[in-house]
């Protein structure tokens, strides 16, 4: 479906599942540590989401296994957690996380290093494709395109020279997790879609330290960089606004 403008109750729905979910990545990013599991993970997620209230939207969403995408290093998104898949120090784990509250979906991801960096470049890209994040909701506002958003993202990114995945895009979310139009990471300005104020989509850089060029591991889930590059990867659901935008997937004050 396209992501269509949402009601008040829809809107006060969503922040409250927001809210949850980024009190859930708040709860589990400290444990991410040398020695643990990405399953452990999991579960400490899902326990967590469940004292909240909330319901796991990625749990069964075509046959997704688990509540939470674990993706570790070269693995850029949808890695399902394993117990035998321990955590080492200094990789870069990316958590991404959605959560279904009064049938309204968020959606969120955050990268972050166990341990001790192994390299300056590893902080430097989580904290880059973290700023590219806020770039590209800094240029929301009613009537903005899809290319506007993409083309402010990518000549950040592109000034740090980072590889920009393409064939992974943010999306409209909210009755759905996945709703049209995508938002891709790159475009030009005064292209693409129209978006109004009301509607709610998730803007999500994946970015790598080579090339773009991914693939689909065995399992059918787990997307890695094609030439073994570590790559990060960050994710708001926000609602666009008359002059910018709410982000809706953060702890209030």
């Amino acid at each position: 479906m396209v992501t269509r403008v949402k009601t008040a109750s829809e809107i006060e729905a969503m922040r409250e599942s927001g809210r949850m979910l980024a009190t859930v990545l708040a709860f589990v990013t400290p444990h991410v540590q040398p020695g643990l599991s990405t399953k452990k993970l999991a579960q400490l997620a899902g326990e967590e989401l469940q004292k909240l209230g909330g319901a796991p939207a990625f749990l069964g969403y075509q046959g997704f296994p688990d509540v939470i995408c674990i993706s570790v290093n070269d693995e850029v998104v949808h890695g399902i957690p394993r117990a035998d898949k321990i955590i080492n120090d200094g990789d870069i784990v990316s958590l991404d996380f959605g959560v279904t509250y009064r049938g309204m979906i968020t959606d969120s991801a955050i990268s972050v290093i166990a341990g001790r960096p192994k390299q300056k470049r590893h902080i430097e890209l989580v904290k880059n494709t973290a700023a590219a994040l806020q770039i590209g909701i800094h240029s929301l506002h009613d009537q903005v395109r899809t290319g506007d958003i993409g083309a402010a993202i990518e000549v950040y990114l592109k000034k740090h020279r980072y590889g920009i995945v393409r064939d992974l895009v943010g999306h409209g979310v909210g009755h759905e997790l996945h709703e049209d139009p995508n938002i891709p990471n790159y475009g030009r300005p005064n292209t693409g879609p129209w978006l109004s104020a009301g509607m709610t989509i998730a803007i999500e850089p994946m970015v790598t330290l080579g090339g773009n060029r991914v693939y689909t591991a065995d399992d059918g889930w787990t997307i890695l960089t094609a030439d073994g590059a570590w790559a990060a990867h960050f994710e708001h659901t926000v609602l666009i606004t008359e002059d910018g935008a709410e982000i809706l997937t953060t702890v209030s004050d």
